[in-house]
């Protein structure tokens, strides 16, 4: 089978001065606007996608898809300017006269945004092609739920906690005014948001880096478990953080601000007389100049409720991690 995949770069950073800037991009948290007529967005079609895109989301505590989907027809999103915006679009089109590609645009109509244009000729290629890259568009529709809430956290930007961010730690995390250090000490932040509903927040630890056993999960987590011991008391006296090894946690390899990094997922919960949990990220990050590890973990209160969207936000704070390095 022949195909290509093409990817067009259109967005407001790096424009000239005599280029208008992007719209600001639509959309709920981690909400997918699959544009596909009514009989191709059905059936096994249908399933393929939701099994793709909208699977619960791994290390949380109840199910909640990994992306909210809401469905129109190409003639809707061609003939509205309103969906043009939307963050995160998957067009699939299928056409006898179409060329069998899949097209890559970035911030195509508003910033940020994420665009994949399936221009096939038949559904079973449309079916092979969403399955090839599922990946690469889940990654990419990540990347700009993290940029969103970036932009919108350093529009309302706590100056006093990342100031002090850079200066004790050495690289730049970025907190809305909202969060306020909760706990400092030598190479240890915890920075949170509480209030009457929930609680969230991030806490980074910096470690030697002796040697690549570090990034295994197993390393990670007793690491974590030891930091949150050390760091993290409940709100009973002898009570205490740590993960929950009763299930499963989840872990891959990516890059952070360019540099080496692994994410785990899981759960975390109290120790001790008390009882909470929530679900935790974790992000063990190698410095630029290869002498640490910089481990950023945030994690959600919030019983009752849904959490995914309140754990977008907090790993995003961990997704706005920037070194200095002038040599990268």
């Amino acid at each position: 089978m022949l195909f290509s995949l093409t990817s067009c770069h259109k967005g407001g950073e790096g424009l000239s001065s005599a280029e208008p800037q992007k719209k600001g991009s639509s959309g709920k948290t981690l909400e997918m606007l699959v544009v596909a007529n009514k009989d191709v967005y059905a059936g096994d079609t249908k399933l393929l996608i939701d099994s793709l895109f909208s699977h619960p989301q791994d290390g949380l505590n109840q199910p909640e898809p990994i992306f909210s989907i809401v469905n129109i027809p190409i003639s809707s999103f061609e003939n509205t300017e309103m969906f043009h915006v939307h963050r995160n679009v998957l067009k699939c089109d299928i056409n006898p006269e179409n060329p069998n590609k899949v097209y890559k645009q970035i911030d195509l109509f508003a910033a940020p945004q994420v665009v994949f244009d399936f221009a096939v000729k038949d559904r079973q290629t449309l079916d092979s092609f969403l399955v090839k890259y599922a990946p690469m568009i889940l990654d990419e529709m990540y990347k700009a739920e993290h940029r969103r809430i970036i932009k919108v956290f350093k529009n309302t930007a706590g100056v006093e906690v990342n100031s002090y961010i850079k200066k004790h730690m050495g690289f730049e995390l970025t907190f809305s005014e909202e969060f306020a250090i909760a706990k400092s000490d030598v190479d240890f932040i915890w920075v949170r948001k509480e209030t009457k509903d929930f609680g969230i927040g991030v806490f980074v630890q910096k470690i030697p880096y002796s040697n690549r056993n570090q990034f295994e999960e197993s390393v990670i987590l007793d690491q974590l478990d030891s930091i949150m011991k050390h760091n993290i008391p409940g709100s009973v006296e002898g009570s205490y953080m740590g993960t929950e090894h009763r299930d499963f946690f989840y872990s891959r390899n990516l890059t952070m601000d360019g540099q080496y990094a692994v994410e785990t997922r899981g759960l975390w919960r109290l120790f001790g007389p008390d009882f909470m949990g929530g679900p935790f990220v974790n992000y063990a990050v190698l410095t630029p100049d290869n002498k640490q590890v910089v481990m950023m973990t945030a994690y959600v209160y919030c019983p009752r409720h849904e959490k995914r969207d309140l754990l977008m936000q907090v790993e995003s704070v961990c997704h706005s991690i920037r070194f200095n390095n002038p040599e990268k």
